[in-house]
């Protein structure tokens, strides 16, 4: 199911956009945006077309589809530890769209938020649209460890909040546990609000447990938010289509009214939520296969990068992207341009655009493709050089 032969390759290069096939010269290999080469699960192609059968495509509830609601509540409870009730969630257009209303809500103008170093640009750019400010937590590139005295230092009167990534994007940690713990205590004894990004949270390797971050402590269920998304772990990106949960059954309506969700000015595509549904109702064994696949593509990624003299590759414990840390002294810049050039791959550099400052010398290869495309790809890059 997940082979070279599975890949449609013309219809990638006419709808993979966002940095992959449809937007690079004939040639190229993307290892670039964190988005599968393989089409989506049949069930969810097959929910759509039943769900289209009577002509109709009226209004839903503007928070969400009852059945989108349970699906994702569901899906927390069985698989990340958490206990949801179908009334803790809101569909929304994309986990980034979650991450953008949260900062929006918490946020005042000159408002702090604490956030990862290095982490996902949209962390960043949500704080900056809300009109926050952003102060940036290192993190061990290597580990992936939170710095927690610096966090504390970082804590002032115009702190509000405090965004993780978890599991990480782009290292591939997954915290534990003791960790989200630590987490909330803090926010608890500063009186801050806690955003927890899990998009990736459904991509996680050699059977390790996810805690979703509400779950860990009383503390933590207090004043957080949890972000979650489906175009990692089933392919529908296109679809746009996320959620977000949170406890607080009072502060969820005033976030829902305050993000104009109680109205026609908001609210997500019926379609998309009937795909979300379905996907988590009827396409799990299709995720499972796809899970086996990206392990095995893991393990390869990492096993033909550890050979080269060029990168010092990490081994994910989740996602679908390594992070290997230069060694020929080039900049991430440099580094992305000369395998473009000489190898015709493209991949993210470790830039500040992308990660921020931390990342510098660092590149990201996202391997939710074919073997053969990954091998390919990862020896194309060695031998530019």
């Amino acid at each position: 199911m997940f082979t070279n032969n599975d890949i449609n390759f013309e219809a990638l290069k006419r709808k993979a956009y966002n940095g992959r096939w449809a937007t690079l010269e004939d040639g190229i290999i993307p290892l670039t945006a964190a988005d599968p080469d393989f089409r989506t699960a049949p069930e969810i192609e097959q929910g759509i077309i039943e769900y289209l059968k009577d002509g109709y495509l009226s209004y839903g509830p503007f928070s969400g589809l009852p059945e989108f609601k349970k699906g994702v509540a569901d899906h927390f409870n069985q698989e990340k530890h958490g206990s949801f009730s179908p009334e803790n969630i809101l569909a929304v257009n994309s986990a980034a769209q979650g991450m953008s209303l949260i900062a929006s809500y918490v946020l005042n103008p000159g408002d702090e938020a604490i956030i990862l170093d290095p982490v996902d640009f949209l962390f960043k750019k949500s704080v900056e649209t809300a009109g926050g400010k952003v102060m940036l937590c290192p993190i061990d590139t290597a580990t992936g460890e939170i710095d927690f005295e610096k966090l504390v230092s970082l804590i002032s009167s115009k702190t509000k909040l405090i965004s993780i990534c978890n599991p990480h994007n782009p290292l591939g940690k997954v915290y534990s546990k003791d960790v989200l713990v630590q987490v909330a205590e803090i926010a608890a004894a500063h009186d801050l609000w806690v955003m927890s990004d899990e998009i990736w949270s459904d991509i996680i390797y050699d059977n390790k447990s996810f805690y979703t971050y509400s779950s860990v402590s009383e503390k933590a269920r207090k004043k957080s938010f949890t972000v979650y998304g489906f175009s990692k772990s089933f392919g529908i990106a296109g679809l746009r289509i996320g959620a977000v949960l949170c406890h607080d059954q009072d502060i969820l309506e005033d976030f829902t009214e305050k993000s104009n969700f109680n109205s026609t000015i908001e609210g997500i595509s019926t379609l998309s939520q009937i795909a979300g549904s379905v996907a988590l109702e009827r396409a799990k064994p299709w995720y499972k296969e796809f899970l086996t696949h990206l392990q095995s593509n893991r393990d390869l990624a990492f096993k033909l990068l550890s050979r080269s003299e060029i990168v010092t590759p990490n081994l994910p414990e989740a996602t679908f992207v390594l992070f290997p840390k230069i060694k020929n002294g080039m900049t991430s810049d440099e580094f992305a341009q000369h395998v473009l050039t000489h190898g015709k791959v493209a991949i993210v550099p470790g830039s500040e655009r992308w990660f921020g400052k931390g990342a510098e010398g660092h590149i990201r290869i996202c391997f939710s493709t074919s073997q053969e495309i990954l091998e390919e790809g990862i020896n194309r890059i060695i031998t530019s050089f």
